[in-house]
């Protein structure tokens, strides 16, 4: 089939286009924003890309128009489609028809966590033989993509709570099909189609609502609205957790951080089966594991295999990604948008310096929510834990009603007076050339952002002095 999608530089578009063509289909894409890693990964994968939106991208032999969940009324080819009656589909519900109906489907879901841990699930499913397929919202630094179709019988997919397309505003992860799904924790976020928390926690009640009684929950019971809404489940639940206090059924005790990364002992149902060893950082990643470590028990990996994959493996591209050095100075970039995020990712990179080493981070709002105030004690909060902040400007502002639209200036303040030290520098050019000048041996900077950021880390690092 000849098949075109608009919006296709999206992490899930993306990754759906290049299973398509794997599976022998004619993809083109067109897009509004076309940046790295997704960019690359498109002209990896053969994959024409059209920019700007424009009534003349869709080709005239295209038998259907996925449309991504970012185009709405008014884009030139929304209306191209309808205006012609052409055929048209939502990224979620062509990944579930083409991929997911005749395959075991585990869908790895959460306000946060989700690359990660899909990431973590499919290196081990791999390592162990399994061949599964995957689609990730991100790059895995293991597996060199963000999609594979294999040729096995399990598919790991990134399930997302954002609203499919213009035309179904149910979240994407319902489409998917799962036989066992992973609830990380569940959190306000998207506060352009949320208006509060008890609407994100309703879509995640959609999601278990579709796992059959046979299938599985996996959810993180150290957050309290998804504990809240647990007993609406329908068919079996494992809980998991950091320490005996959690009182999951699945734990993770004696946590160990360091420069090297995290260790830990997995007990189920209060016995040890054994501890587990990788370079991932952070409290959250060891959440992370775990998670990805039942699953995979779910679907039959033994434990040794488990343990042993998680000993090699080495991340994903935009979270805690060391992007080079120079000089003594480590340039980070991290996805992390939501104050939470940002919370654990400056702890993990703070458990890995030396004593001495400072940590500035730099953040772009660029998310919807970010750009909102509905987050602003929680951020600064977040924020105060470095050494130094630098808040640029937000991306696009305007699209974020005035009245509900984050202050940067205020937003400092607000680190300030939690005990930060931070400054606002709007642009790129300006925060490159301050941090250039100002930088030693030792400093590790975190660049913040869920876009392309105009391409800071490159031009910091070639910025600074040789």
């Amino acid at each position: 089939m000849r098949i075109h999608i608009s919006g296709v530089c999206g992490t899930a578009t993306a990754s759906l286009a290049g299973l398509l063509k794997a599976k022998g289909h004619e993809v083109t894409g067109s897009d509004q924003d076309v940046y790295p890693p997704m960019s690359d990964e498109l002209a990896r994968m053969g994959v024409p890309v059209a920019s700007p939106y424009a009534e003349s991208n869709i080709p005239n032999e295209a038998e259907l128009v996925v449309i991504g969940n970012a185009l709405s009324r008014g884009n030139p080819e929304v209306e191209a489609v309808l205006d012609a009656k052409r055929r048209y589909t939502s990224q979620a519900a062509l990944l579930a028809d083409e991929f997911l109906r005749d395959r075991i489907s585990i869908v790895v879901a959460g306000t946060h966590g989700k690359t990660t841990t899909t990431s973590m699930l499919t290196h081990v499913l791999r390592h162990a033989g399994f061949d599964p397929s995957f689609l990730i919202g991100g790059v895995s630094l293991d597996l060199g993509t963000s999609y594979g179709l294999g040729a096995g019988r399990h598919f790991v997919v990134e399930g997302d709570e954002y609203d499919t397309a213009f035309f179904d505003k149910r979240p994407k992860f319902v489409h998917y099909l799962p036989d066992i799904a992973i609830i990380g924790n569940v959190e306000f976020d998207h506060a352009d189609i949320y208006p509060d928390l008890a609407a994100v926690q309703t879509a995640f009640t959609r999601l278990m609502s579709v796992v059959p009684r046979r299938g599985q929950l996996i959810a993180g019971i150290e957050s309290p609205a998804l504990r809240e809404i647990l007993p609406r489940a329908k068919s079996r639940v494992a809980t998991f957790g950091l320490g005996e206090e959690s009182l999951a059924s699945w734990q993770a005790r004696a946590v160990l951080l360091s420069s090297h990364g995290a260790a830990f002992d997995v007990f189920h149902e209060g016995g040890v089966m054994g501890r587990i060893a990788m370079s991932a950082s952070g409290r959250h990643n060891v959440r992370n594991a775990l998670a990805a470590t039942i699953a995979a028990i779910e679907a039959g990996v033994s434990f040794d295999r488990i343990t042993a994959a998680f000993a090699d493996f080495r991340g994903v591209k935009r979270r805690l990604e060391l992007r080079g050095e120079v000089r003594g100075v480590s340039v980070y970039d991290d996805f992390a948008h939501h104050p939470t995020a940002v919370r654990e990712t400056i702890a993990a990179l703070r458990s890995r310096l030396l004593a001495g080493e400072r940590l500035i981070t730099v953040f772009e709002p660029r998310s919807y929510t970010s750009r909102t105030r509905v987050f602003e004690k929680d951020f600064a909060r977040a924020f105060a834990t470095s050494d130094e902040v630098l808040i640029a400007a937000a991306h696009l502002p305007g699209k974020v009603p005035e009245a509900e639209r984050i202050s940067e200036e205020t937003l400092v303040a607000s680190i300030n007076a939690a005990g930060g030290k931070a400054r606002f520098v709007p642009e790129v050019g300006e925060i490159v050339t301050d941090l250039a000048q100002n930088l030693s041996s030792g400093d590790h900077v975190l660049i913040l952002s869920n876009g392309g950021f105009g391409a800071i880390h490159q031009r910091l690092l070639d910025a600074l002095p040789r």
